[in-house]
């Protein structure tokens, strides 16, 4: 069986990986996954469960019983959610749960796809080393946070910039500092910073790379 072709993106909150993953995927006719969501899924399981997204046991115990039908008309792309899922995403147990999940949509990727797209956060460094493109997609911090408040803004009438130049800050500062999986760029991941490049030039970009990386396989 050919070895699917897996492209994997890492980066920042409102770096552009979510939409850019996406945006290959469909360029490429391959399988997306958004292994934020994943977490996101499981922050949400247990605030609607009341609990605690810092208590180990209670996050490894939902992650292991994870099923996407739990999460029918949920709202994962909430602040709070956002910044449970950060903590949550910050628990080894939590992390080996979903590693598998990821692993086998990679390497079985659905829908008979050749190959399979993922973004996250240690998609080239941990869940999949050997993919055969890896980018590590960032942008300064201002400018990710005037991302996430357009982005927020219209459902949080008051929201303030400011505040969610300051959760992403404190966000980042965990994903970073985790001792299991933290956000870093793989050694062999291409760069792509969007600070100043709109989604098409980000797009561009990546295609150029991943095209170089066919005809090398081809010839």
């Amino acid at each position: 069986m050919q070895t699917p072709f897996v492209i994997a993106l890492d980066g920042p909150a409102a770096s552009g990986k979510g939409t850019l993953a996406r945006l290959l995927a469909d360029r490429y006719g391959l399988a997306h996954l958004d292994t934020g969501a994943l977490y996101r899924g499981v922050a949400w399981l247990i605030l609607d469960l009341g609990g605690d997204p810092a208590d180990a046991d209670l996050a490894a115990a939902v992650a292991r019983d994870y099923a996407t039908e739990k999460l029918a008309g949920a709202d994962i792309r909430t602040r709070d959610v956002g910044a449970a899922a950060s903590i949550v995403a910050a628990n080894p147990k939590v992390r080996a749960a979903l590693l598998d999940f990821q692993r086998r949509f990679a390497k079985h990727p659905p829908g008979g796809a050749k190959g399979a797209v993922l973004d996250g956060r240690d998609i080239g460094t941990v869940v999949c080393p050997d993919a055969a493109v890896k980018f590590f997609v960032t942008a300064s911090p201002r400018v990710r946070a005037r991302r996430r408040w357009r982005e927020l803004a219209p459902s949080r009438p008051g929201l303030e910039e400011s505040a969610v130049y300051d959760d992403l800050l404190e966000r980042d500062a965990r994903d970073a500092a985790r001792a299991d999986a933290p956000l870093t760029r793989a050694d062999d991941a291409e760069l792509l910073d969007t600070t100043h490049l709109s989604i098409d030039a980000a797009f561009a970009a990546a295609c150029r790379v991943i095209d170089g990386v066919f005809r090398r396989c081809e010839s």
